[in-house]
């Protein structure tokens, strides 16, 4: 992985997520971003009033954050490529008590959303787009948004270390480029993402799928309270216009 540009340390072809759901990958027992609850970073966004109106959570994989929102109030569309997630998603909602409705979609296109959402949540998809999809996600979220929306994305950084194995990092020029248009950026500040590796299976996963990885800088990275790995990531917020 290099700090320069979007590529990862593995091709983008290389992750098939509905094969990752499926468990049929080496990835390991639990996915890196099953936490089994919100983002905390979300939690403490909506808190802080960073959420409002209709949502649409793009690319909501198992529905936590989804079935967060929903019990905050929100009317919430949880859109994802993978029908595994959100067979996972629906049972996990219908569980919490949260009426959400989850769909199959494209996250380049978003067929059938036009002028909806006042807020679009995206909490770790955009990372996994090739540079070719990211303006076709750019225009689709702007279509499916209303105008004064808000997108909020967390995606990951150029501050991650040498060979951890996600399909893109993204540097602030290229997170400003692909919203340069239809978009006002209000906020862009790095941040960190909640993971449920601990710093062992984060080290692990890390040799098994990229023996070249920079294991002691993988090592350092920063852990949550219950020894969870935090993840470096961008939270951007964007204005539609």
């Amino acid at each position: 992985m290099t700090n320069s540009g979007s590529t990862g340390s593995n091709a983008l072809e290389d992750f098939d997520f509905e094969e990752m759901y499926q468990g049929n990958t080496d990835i390991g027992e639990k996915m890196p971003w099953d936490i089994g609850e919100p983002q905390p970073k979300l939690v403490a966004l909506e808190a802080a009033g960073g959420i409002g109106g209709d949502v649409l959570d793009i690319g909501c994989g198992l529905g936590d954050n989804a079935i967060f929102l929903a019990s905050r109030g929100y009317r919430v569309t949880g859109v994802d490529g993978s029908e595994t997630a959100l067979a996972t998603a629906r049972r996990r909602a219908e569980t919490a008590g949260q009426d959400i409705d989850f769909t199959v979609g494209d996250a380049t296109r978003l067929d059938g959303f036009e002028n909806r959402f006042d807020t679009v949540v995206d909490s770790a998809l955009f990372h996994c787009l090739s540079p070719e999809d990211r303006p076709g996600y750019a225009s689709a979220v702007h279509r499916a948004a209303k105008p004064g929306a808000r997108l909020q994305m967390f995606c990951f950084s150029d501050s991650l270390p040498g060979g951890f194995p996600v399909p893109a990092q993204l540097t602030e020029k290229e997170l400003r480029d692909t919203f340069a248009e239809g978009w006002t950026i209000t906020r862009l500040e790095r941040g960190e993402y909640t993971s449920s590796m601990t710093p062992g299976t984060a080290q692990q996963m890390v040799a098994d799928m990229t023996p070249d990885a920079d294991l002691p800088a993988i090592a350092a990275l920063n852990t949550d309270e219950n020894d969870r790995v935090l993840l470096p990531v961008w939270h951007l917020t964007a204005t539609r216009n």
